[in-house]
């Protein structure tokens, strides 16, 4: 049976790869270079074990796979297919955590908890979610399908369906309701940014009053010019 799972995400698993990674070239390539592949083929076995209530086992083959790849994933995590972590370093998934079907995120993340509390304390991701490196998902809240988390980004509080996070804490930008394409939408690069645009707001402003100042001075000035005509005559 345990046989027969894995080779079920074998195929998917590497073809997914091609479709999220251009750099990918080969399939040896991405069978012998590929890290975040082998964490989650790695937590695939564990977690068939946790289930199974050989939790030391399970965390067994869990650090191994840390120690391999700078990825650590609960074995307790529920993950969907077609998860993919590209680079992989640092990314940290903590055992209450559940991920949907194609998700994908990048190095640095953390999804993760925000104290000692029992029970569900990590992270719901939905399905077709895009987790930008660096990017910190705490707490026990559901991010919808289609979202997508810029890089960076502290994320404290639920995320609506097909709606884009920034900034620290994260800011949920919607998008005029549109649904996020699939598969995934990986242009995290060309996020917004609502601090950015809101400078330029205070910026056009400002230049606004000050063409008006400019515009009352000039007409103060000749009013003054005016009357002093006036009092020559």
């Amino acid at each position: 049976m345990l046989l027969g799972s894995l080779y079920r995400y074998l195929k998917e698993d590497i073809q997914m790869v091609f479709e999220r990674d251009p750099a990918a070239k080969s399939v040896w390539e991405v069978l012998f270079c590929y890290p975040g592949l082998h964490a989650v083929w790695s937590y695939r076995v564990a977690h068939w074990f946790y289930q199974r209530g050989w939790y030391l086992t399970a965390r067994i083959i869990s650090h191994i796979a840390r120690f391999f790849t700078g990825i650590e994933i609960h074995p307790g995590a529920k993950i969907g297919r077609r998860f993919f972590i590209d680079h992989g370093a640092g990314v940290v998934i903590g055992e209450t955590a559940e991920i949907g079907d194609d998700v994908t995120i990048y190095q640095g993340v953390t999804l993760g908890g925000t104290g000692k509390e029992k029970g569900k304390r990590h992270p719901t991701v939905g399905d077709n979610v895009v987790i930008s490196a660096g990017a910190k998902v705490l707490g026990s809240f559901t991010v919808g399908d289609n979202a997508k988390i810029g890089a960076g980004s502290v994320v404290l509080k639920p995320v609506p369906p097909n709606c884009t996070v920034v900034g620290v804490p994260g800011r949920v930008v919607v998008k005029d309701g549109k649904r996020v394409p699939t598969p995934p939408d990986l242009r995290h690069d060309l996020l917004p940014d609502p601090v950015a645009d809101a400078l330029k707001r205070m910026e056009a402003e400002i230049d606004r009053l000050e063409r008006r100042v400019r515009e009352l001075e000039a007409k103060l000035a000749q009013e003054e010019e005016a009357r002093s005509f006036d009092s020559g005559l």
